[in-house]
């Protein structure tokens, strides 16, 4: 049997508590072996589940550490790009937390430190790992649909009284664009194989975040509109249109969370095929395909080159838009 990868985690996040720590533990090939964080109260919930865990009074220390071999990172969004470079420095493995970066660019410096130093790095973009997902990849190469003609999507949810969350702090990155954006803008680029042409954008600012964004998209061979929010009551939703039918997705981006990951093929005749996962985690599929890769078992599907593409179309997004 080979040695499972031995996880560290860069601090106490409360996604990381919830959903990624577990799910490192869980995953086969891994081992989820320390955490960094100054303060043992935070420990104590991950402790509950991994008894054994190595609890590190600091990120540093944690990375100094020769038996780690792999960092996951959930820190703010302002921070991702330094602790990543410093964790490769360090000869880790880098999965962090999406948006990986600020800025597309940003990208240029961890594809050349990943390169370097051949570890691997890479942004947690899970939903590329659920099947639901691949399954919708491969039925619009298949022509299920027909030619594709348009693609929509929406993700929203009301934070608006938890004042000191990160996503709502623009000095900590924060906003709905950068939080949930990626999800409409990178799963329609992951399904389709495509990327923008043009873009259009219209954003409603708070408190130097956007609480809403609204897309508008050309792709070569189809046109794209979407919308996000941290304002608005939770929902989510992604939608295939082709000029044979449609694909439709009703829990696409947190799958068991917000609902069964179901996927829909509406045919001619009225006719609906439903494909139900109701037991995939893709938090512990990421994990699994993360430590066949640092095995050299599999090319990891979800490259660093594939993140920036999603922040060069975030960047524009920022860039063009009109305000609301």
């Amino acid at each position: 049997m080979e040695k499972p990868v031995q996880w560290g985690v860069l601090g106490a996040a409360k996604f990381a508590r919830q959903y990624m720590a577990p799910a490192i533990h869980g995953a086969n090939g891994a081992r989820l072996s320390g955490l960094a964080t100054s303060d043992p109260a935070k420990a104590a919930p991950f402790q509950e589940f991994c008894p054994d865990l190595n609890v590190y009074d600091g990120y540093d220390a944690l990375l100094a550490d020769p038996n780690i071999d792999a960092v996951y990172i959930p820190l703010p969004n302002h921070l991702h790009v330094e602790w990543s470079l410093k964790a490769l420095e360090a000869g880790k493995q880098v999965l962090c937390e999406k948006p990986m970066t600020m800025r597309a660019h940003e990208f240029d410096a961890l594809i050349q430190k990943r390169d370097d130093t051949g570890l691997l790095a890479a942004e947690a973009y899970m939903i590329v790992h659920h099947p639901q997902w691949q399954m919708v990849r491969k039925l619009i190469a298949d022509g299920a649909i027909g030619k594709l003609a348009h693609v929509t999507g929406a993700f929203s949810f009301d934070n608006r009284t938890d004042t000191t969350n990160i996503r709502n702090r623009a000095e900590t990155g924060g906003g709905g664009l950068r939080d949930i954006g990626v999800y409409v803008i990178g799963s329609a680029r992951y399904a389709t194989g495509q990327e923008p042409v043009t873009v259009q954008s219209a954003i409603r600012w708070e408190n130097g975040i956007d609480s809403f964004t609204e897309i508008r998209a050309q792709f070569p061979d189809f046109t794209y509109s979407s919308y996000v929010s941290i304002r608005m009551h939770p929902h989510q939703e992604m939608v295939f249109h082709g000029e044979r039918g449609v694909i439709r997705l009703t829990a696409p981006f947190n799958a068991r969370v917000f609902g069964e990951a179901r996927v829909e093929l509406h045919r001619p005749g009225l006719e609906v095929q439903l494909t139900r996962f109701p037991g995939d985690d893709h938090y512990k599929l990421q994990v699994e395909a993360f430590c066949r890769s640092v095995r050299g078992d599999a090319e990891y599907p979800c490259p660093l080159e594939f993140s920036r593409g999603t922040q060069d179309m975030i960047d524009q997004i920022f860039e063009g838009a009109v305000s609301l």
